[in-house]
């Protein structure tokens, strides 16, 4: 049951915001002050593109000190790439504490950690190079252990920065750093956080948890917000606060212009799972679920704009009426068409595709079929997708299977049971010259989904937005004072 004397609130700050550290201080950490300052707990993600130095590049997947470790067969890349990550770590601290005795206590615990780590791996190295033992059975905790590096770095200058401010801030580290137990997640949160004052302490949180799970098994890089996730949750929080670089908006305003989107307000969490689809992630489908469950509001705010109450996510939320909410999509989706003249009454095809597509990691997005035909539509690398093929070829040898590249625009709301929207959507494109490959809606009305060439992605968010979502100040307006008031 949640304490109502004494609420808590669990805030996340995503890695672009970290790196602005000035801004995260005043308009985060600091700014709540006056009243009940403490009855919170920090979460923090590394500093950005640390994280990408340490894995790999999450959108150009240039290797890091994970992807070099992991193909070196004995070379040295990935000791010079851990040298880098070094380097970068002690210029963020030079960056932040300048002269500040700090600084010394924020390299030495750079240094701690990341020759801690060097002497691991060479270990490894070492004892692969029998026969007995197999590197790839070893790759995963290594990847969970170099995850943990950027979060203890980020973690720890925020507790450093704080105390300099006299604020009673600990170093929370779930990283499992030299710990030989082997706990669940829910007891490696509970073992940490258990023993504090948080009436009188702030903890500053790793957002990646060492645990039985394996996060990064699990979620790769969504590891910190299902640790954010399920510390709102275990700790009975009454609201889980994310801060990111950006509102929550109708769409891109790099597409469709600054001064004709509007920010969303309010919304609810089956809108969240499927923003997450289209690769706009407001929050990690599997921690939404744990807040939905938990009946726990999100909050997503913006970094930079304060005074701005931000974006609410709730489980019963529909709006008053009807409409469109969000414009989004994805232009680097593949099409997997898989067409089988015998396939009409004949179990198994469908089996088939999803085994092979789980097997080489290719994600899905959507998809549609008809008597002969299965089409996925895929997130992922054209090489991944190719191996599926090559699988249901060899499987299916008088099947027709082929791959295009599409791009996808969703219309998405809490309620899109409007008369005539669909009609109005495709009347709009077909004004405007934007020929459709297909359109998915489905029976639960929160999203429509545009299938079109990629070369008409941005044209077609443009005249979705323009065509679907109508601003009613007057209608607005007393919502958005709420949620200002609620803030």
């Amino acid at each position: 049951m949640k304490n109502q004397e004494a609420p808590l609130i669990v805030e996340k700050i995503g890695g672009t915001s970290m790196a602005d550290t000035k801004a995260v201080l005043e308009n985060v950490l600091l700014r709540r002050r006056e009243g009940d300052f403490y009855r919170r707990i920090v979460v923090v993600s590394a500093y950005a593109g640390v994280t990408n130095m340490l894995l790999e590049h999450k959108k150009t997947g240039e290797p890091g000190v994970y992807a070099l470790f992991a193909s070196a067969e004995g070379d040295w890349s990935w000791g010079d790439a851990l040298n880098r990550v070094a380097e970068r770590m002690q210029s963020i601290n030079r960056d932040i504490f300048g002269d500040h005795a700090d600084r010394q206590t924020a390299d030495n615990f750079v240094r701690e950690r990341i020759e801690g780590v060097r002497s691991c791996l060479l270990d490894l190295q070492r004892l692969c190079s029998y026969g007995h033992f197999r590197l790839d059975e070893h790759l995963m905790t290594v990847r969970e252990m170099l995850s943990g590096l950027g979060e203890a770095h980020s973690a720890h200058n925020t507790m450093l920065l704080l105390r300099q401010r006299d604020v009673n801030a600990t170093f929370v580290d779930l990283t499992g750093w030299r710990d030989e137990t082997q706990p669940t997640l829910e007891q490696r949160i509970r073992q940490a956080l258990g023993g504090l004052d948080l009436s009188a302490e702030l903890p500053i949180v790793t957002g990646y948890a060492h645990c039985q799970e394996g996060l990064m098994r699990a979620y790769d890089r969504g590891y910190t917000e299902v640790t954010f996730s399920n510390i709102a949750v275990l700790m009975n929080a009454v609201e889980a606060v994310i801060h990111k670089e950006f509102h929550l908006s109708s769409a891109d305003p790099k597409i469709v212009g600054e001064d004709n989107v509007r920010k969303i307000g309010r919304t609810n969490y089956d809108v969240a799972d499927q923003l997450s689809n289209m690769g706009m992630e407001a929050v990690h489908p599997r921690a939404a679920k744990g807040l939905r469950q938990s009946e726990i509001p999100l909050r997503v705010k913006n970094t930079f704009d304060p005074g701005d109450p931000g974006t609410v996510f709730r489980g019963d939320y529909v709006a008053d009426a009807p409409g469109t909410e969000i414009v989004t999509g994805r232009r680097d989706v593949l099409a997997l068409e898989f067409f089988e003249q015998d396939m009409v009454g004949v179990k198994g095809y469908d089996a088939a595709i999803l085994s092979s597509l789980d097997r080489h990691k290719v994600s899905i997005i959507s998809k549609s079929s008809n008597a002969n035909a299965i089409t996925h539509y895929l997130g992922g690398s054209l090489k991944a997708v190719k191996r599926v093929i090559a699988d249901l070829e060899e499987r299916f040898p008088a099947a027709s299977i082929s791959v295009r590249k599409v791009a996808i625009v969703s219309a998405i709301g809490t309620d899109l049971n409007k008369p005539a929207l669909t009609a109005n959507a495709v009347g709009a494109l077909s004004d405007a010259e934007v020929g459709l490959l297909g359109l998915h809606q489905t029976m639960r009305n929160v999203d429509i989904q545009f299938i079109l060439e990629q070369d008409h992605y941005e044209r077609a968010v443009v005249v979705l937005h323009n065509a679907l979502i109508s601003i009613d100040r007057a209608t607005l307006a007393p919502a958005e004072a709420a949620e200002k008031a609620a803030a």
